[in-house]
């Protein structure tokens, strides 16, 4: 199946980014996810195990400006929801985990949004 091959494929790319990629107290990792419908973004220590920032096309924040949840545009605002919320904890500087995703189309919009946002990559 076409479908099956692809994502193995993808998860064989997350398994070799994640083996390099770490996410400390001090640089955390900013996990990537994308489905057909929304977008997620988490800040996450992979020291203590916990998700320190979390952002996504679902949160409250983003539900009533975000008329297409699958798009660049929603990518965008996300990004820069997250960047906000690592502001506000004082985290300056994050790991970029794409999560096996190809750094094109919205998982690019979202990085740089949160680039322009003052979050350090």
């Amino acid at each position: 199946m076409v479908g099956n091959e692809k994502r193995i494929a993808r998860q064989r790319r997350q398994a070799r980014v994640r083996r390099r990629v770490r996410g400390t107290d001090e640089r955390p990792r900013l996990s990537i996810y994308r489905s057909n419908k929304h977008m997620y973004a988490q800040v996450i220590s992979d020291e203590t195990g916990r998700t320190l920032a979390s952002a996504s096309t679902l949160s409250a924040d983003l539900r009533e400006v975000v008329k297409k949840a699958a798009n660049q545009d929603a990518a965008k605002q996300v990004g820069a929801l997250i960047a906000k919320l690592c502001a506000e904890r004082a985290i300056r500087e994050v790991v970029f985990d794409r999560n096996g995703f190809l750094y094109h189309g919205r998982i690019k919009v979202l990085a740089d949004a949160a680039r322009e946002a003052g979050l350090k990559f």
